[in-house]
C-alpha cells in the first residue's frame, strides 16, 4: 500500500509532538545499536548513522509551534533587481532630470507685473525700480482722458474755480479757499459754494438763496466785475454769515473756523499773501499735504510734490503699482520713481478716471481703454461697455464772470 506525502508529513508532526517518555533519545538509540552488536554481530557504523537519520529527523527539536514545522504556502515574491540592474536604473534617473532642466531653461517664462521696489546698489544707496508697464498704462489713460474730458474735475476742479478778473494775489487766495472747501466734498458741491463766495460775500444785506445747481461750468475769462472773495472780505465777514454761504460742503462748521483762522495767519505772518512753500502751507489749519502740493502747482506754478487724494490712492493700488495703506504713503511711493514732469498732471488724470470710469462702486471696465490689454490687474473681464445715458457738463460763460447754473444735459453714447 502506497503512503501519500501528506500522511508522511502528518506522521512527522505527531512524532515531534509526542510526549518525551515516548521519544527516542540519542542515548537510547546508542543502546539499541549495542544490542544489535550483541545479537547480530558487528554492524558498519556508517549504516547505523544512516538508520538513525531515517528514523528520527526531528529528535533534536524540543518545543516548536505547528506553523514552524509545516511548510508555508508558496508565495509569489517580487524579484529584486540585481545590483548591476539597480546601478543601470540609477544611471537613467539623472538623465531624466537633466532633460527636465534643459526643457525648463529653453521654455520662456511669462512676464509678471511687479510693483515698485527698492534696490540696494553696491555703494549702499537705494534706488527705486518703477513698476512694470507703468508707462504703457499712463499713456493709454492720458490719451483716453484727453479724448473725452467730461469729468467734473475737468471743469470744476479746485484749479478752475478762481475768478478770472481778480488780481493774481486774490486768485491765489481763491485757489487756497477752494482747496479747503473741497475736502470730503464733491467737485460739483464745491463749485456751488465758491460761486456764492464770489458773488455774495461782500454784501451782508443780501439774503442767502439756496441755488439748485446740479452741474456748473468754469468761470468766465473776461469780466468787468470783481469777485467778492478776497482776504479782506473773509476777515470782515462774521463766522455765521460765512458758515451759511458754505453750508453745502462737508464739515462746513469746522471749515468756517479754519478759513477765518487762515485769513488771520496770512495777514499777520505772510504779508496778506498765501505761503509759497509746502511746509508753510501745511502750517495753516485744515491744510494737509494733498492741499499744499496742489496749491503749489495751481497757485504758484511750482510742482514740488504730488497731490494724492482718495482716487489716486485707490487706482494706483488697483493697478498694482504699490501696496500702500494711506494717501501719504502713496505720495511718497509715487515721488520715489515717477518722473517729475508728471507730478502736476497725475492728480487730475486719475481723479477724472475715478469720477467717470474707475468708480469706487460699480467700475465701468468695459469703457476703459485698458480693458483687454492685460495691464490692469483689477480689470473685471467680460464687462461690456455701458451705453446708458451719461451726464456731461456744459460750458457756459456769463458776462459778469460768475459761475452760471446749468441744467444737466443727457447724451447717449
Amino acid at each position: 500500500m502506497r503512503t501519500s506525502r501528506t500522511s508522511k508529513e502528518t506522521a512527522k508532526v505527531f512524532q515531534a509532538l509526542s510526549p518525551p517518555a515516548r521519544r527516542q533519545t540519542r542515548s537510547s538509540a546508542h543502546a539499541g545499536r549495542f544490542g544489535d552488536f550483541a545479537y547480530n554481530g558487528a554492524v558498519n557504523e556508517a549504516e547505523l548513522i544512516k538508520k538513525e537519520d531515517d528514523t528520527s529527523s526531528l529528535s533534536s527539536v524540543d518545543t516548536v509551534d505547528i506553523e514552524d514545522i509545516l511548510e508555508p504556502p508558496a508565495k509569489k515574491r517580487k524579484t529584486r533587481a540585481s545590483p548591476a540592474a539597480r546601478g543601470s536604473t540609477s544611471l537613467r534617473t539623472p538623465e531624466k532630470k537633466v532633460e527636465k532642466t534643459i526643457k525648463s531653461e529653453t521654455t520662456p517664462q511669462k512676464s509678471r507685473r511687479a510693483p515698485a521696489r527698492k534696490i540696494k546698489s553696491e555703494d549702499g544707496s537705494f534706488t527705486v525700480e518703477p513698476p512694470s508697464n507703468w508707462e504703457a498704462m499712463y499713456s493709454i489713460v492720458k490719451k483716453m482722458r484727453e479724448a473725452n474730458p467730461t469729468a467734473p474735475v475737468d471743469t470744476m476742479g479746485c484749479a478752475e474755480l478762481y475768478w478770472r478778473a481778480s488780481s493774481p494775489r486774490d486768485q491765489r487766495f481763491q485757489t487756497l479757499i477752494a482747496l479747503m472747501l473741497s475736502s470730503q466734498t464733491k467737485d460739483t458741491v464745491t463749485a456751488v459754494a465758491m460761486q456764492r463766495l464770489h458773488t455774495e460775500l461782500g454784501d451782508g444785506d443780501t439774503p442767502v438763496v439756496k441755488q439748485e445747481v446740479e452741474e456748473v461750468s468754469g468761470i468766465a475769462s473776461k469780466s468787468d466785475k470783481d469777485s467778492t472773495l478776497n482776504l479782506e472780505n473773509i476777515l470782515a465777514v462774521s463766522p455765521e454769515r460765512l458758515n451759511s454761504l458754505i453750508g453745502t460742503v462737508g464739515f462746513h462748521n469746522n471749515k468756517t473756523k479754519y478759513i477765518k483762522k487762515t485769513a488771520e495767519i496770512i495777514r499777520d505772518q505772510y504779508d496778506s499773501e498765501i505761503p509759497s512753500t509746502p511746509a508753510d502751507l501745511m502750517k495753516l489749519p485744515g491744510v494737509g499735504p494733498k492741499m499744499a502740493y496742489l496749491c503749489m502747482s495751481a497757485a504758484w506754478g511750482k510742482h514740488e510734490g504730488i497731490g494724492v487724494d482718495v482716487h489716486v490712492h485707490r487706482i494706483t493700488n488697483l493697478w498694482g503699482w504699490h501696496k500702500t495703506r494711506t494717501p501719504e504713503e502713496t505720495r511718497m511711493s509715487l515721488e520715489s520713481w515717477l518722473p517729475k514732469d508728471k507730478w502736476h498732471e497725475i492728480n487730475k488724470l486719475l481723479v477724472g478716471l475715478g469720477q467717470t470710469v474707475c468708480l469706487p462702486v460699480g467700475k465701468r471696465c468695459g469703457d476703459c481703454d485698458l480693458a483687454g490689454t492685460k495691464l490692469c490687474k483689477s480689470e473685471i473681464k467680460g464687462m461690456a461697455p455701458k451705453n446708458g445715458p451719461r451726464a456731461l457738463p456744459l460750458k457756459e460763460e456769463t458776462a459778469a464772470g460768475a459761475l452760471s447754473p446749468v441744467k444737466i444735459k443727457v447724451e447717449r453714447d
